[in-house]
């Protein structure tokens, strides 16, 4: 399997030397999927390392940074290629440059909505079930329930870890509806506009078919658009490090495996 390569893709702001590390340290994914793969047959967990802190305002400022680490970082790439319309499903390398962008800057946003006050306080009930549906979206986006199992199982991700994830993307959603404007409880009358009027995958089915298929996707969609404005937004008061130079890079390692 062949692992991204990482490419200077902050933004300007981050400053001249960061980009330079980022061009340079081309095989932070691979080198944690090397050894993962070594260890696939032994019981212990896989090694896991943060590669990028990020300090905003809205988590507490610089004393109280958050992390992004290998492990999830793969996994949400990898999820970012497989929901990619333009990414083959046979790639050799099963996620670009891009998809690491996408994937860095929505566990980002996420990470900053979910943090938010919402009013009302969501109820343990609300989340369980807004994390549910964040599941039965995210697999749709996937390509299914295997698909979503077999990215997790590739990048050595546990169900408990698949679950902070989805109660995080829970809160951030619900942060959104509440807070910004309604969008995860579209009407009867909306989806019908939507089949009418928007691109989307069910074209050459029946409404009543696919409704709740549509109901997810354009849930889906609302929330992804929203986190992404979101992010752009807040990117500038948001303070990105990557924890990992030069001379970190397994230069004797091979591109693929």
């Amino acid at each position: 399997m062949t692992r991204p390569i990482f490419r200077s893709w902050f933004p300007k702001a981050c400053g001249r030397k960061l980009r330079q590390q980022l061009a340079a340290f081309n095989f932070v994914l691979f080198a944690a999927g090397t050894a993962m793969s070594a260890g696939a047959e032994t019981p212990q967990s896989p090694v896991d390392r943060a590669v990028i802190r990020f300090v905003a305002p809205d988590l507490g400022g610089a004393p109280t940074p958050e992390f992004i680490f290998e492990r999830e970082l793969a996994f949400e790439s990898r999820l970012q290629a497989l929901a990619d319309p333009d990414q083959p499903k046979d790639a050799i390398r099963p996620y670009l440059d891009r998809h690491v962008r996408a994937a860095v800057e929505r566990h980002i946003a996420e990470s900053l909505l979910a943090n938010l006050r919402v009013d009302p306080v969501p109820s343990d009930a609300d989340l369980d079930r807004q994390a549910e549906s964040a599941r039965r979206i995210l697999s749709d986006r996937v390509g299914g329930d295997l698909s979503l199992s077999n990215a997790a199982k590739e990048e050595g991700i546990s169900e408990r870890e698949v679950t902070v994830l989805l109660r995080r993307q829970a809160r951030a959603g619900l942060y959104l509806d509440r807070m910004v404007a309604p969008m995860l409880a579209p009407t009867r009358t909306e989806l019908r506009q939507v089949y009418a009027v928007e691109r989307h995958p069910f074209t050459q089915s029946a409404f009543e078919e696919v409704e709740p298929l549509l109901m997810r996707w354009w849930i889906g969609h609302r929330l992804a658009d929203a986190v992404e404005q979101y992010y752009s937004n807040a990117r500038q008061r948001v303070v990105i490090t990557l924890l990992v130079t030069a001379g970190d890079a397994p230069g004797t390692l091979e591109h693929s495996r």
